[in-house]
């Protein structure tokens, strides 16, 4: 069973930065892609980041330069640079293995000044 649990919750300014955390139980398979999405009111879920087990990674356009995503071990991070009030939403964590999707809880990220 793979639980998924993100950490970092925040308030920041504009042009602030963050940093979310996910931690998988389990094993990691080379199968396994991890991401992150978020969900902003009224809106649908997006897609943010993600990073395959060989380390290649992928970005949304509307945080392309501004976000990174990394993992370590069973832990994947997001550290978020030069926040726009636009990118406040509910951030998830997410894992593919496969057919397989698995979420986290979600995570609240508030840009505001």
């Amino acid at each position: 069973q793979v639980q998924l649990v993100e950490s970092g919750v925040g308030l920041v300014q504009p042009g602030g930065s963050l940093r979310l955390s996910c931690t998988a139980s389990g094993a990691f398979f080379s199968i396994d892609t991890m991401g992150w999405y978020r969900q902003a009111p009224g809106k649908q879920r997006e897609f943010v980041a993600r990073i395959t087990s060989r380390g290649t990674t992928y970005y949304a356009d509307s945080v392309k330069g501004r976000f990174t995503v990394s993992n370590e071990e069973s832990t994947m991070y997001l550290q978020m640079h030069s926040l726009k009030p636009e990118d406040t939403a509910v951030y998830y964590c997410h894992k593919s293995r496969g057919p397989s999707d698995y979420w986290g809880q979600g995570t609240q990220v508030t840009v505001s000044s």
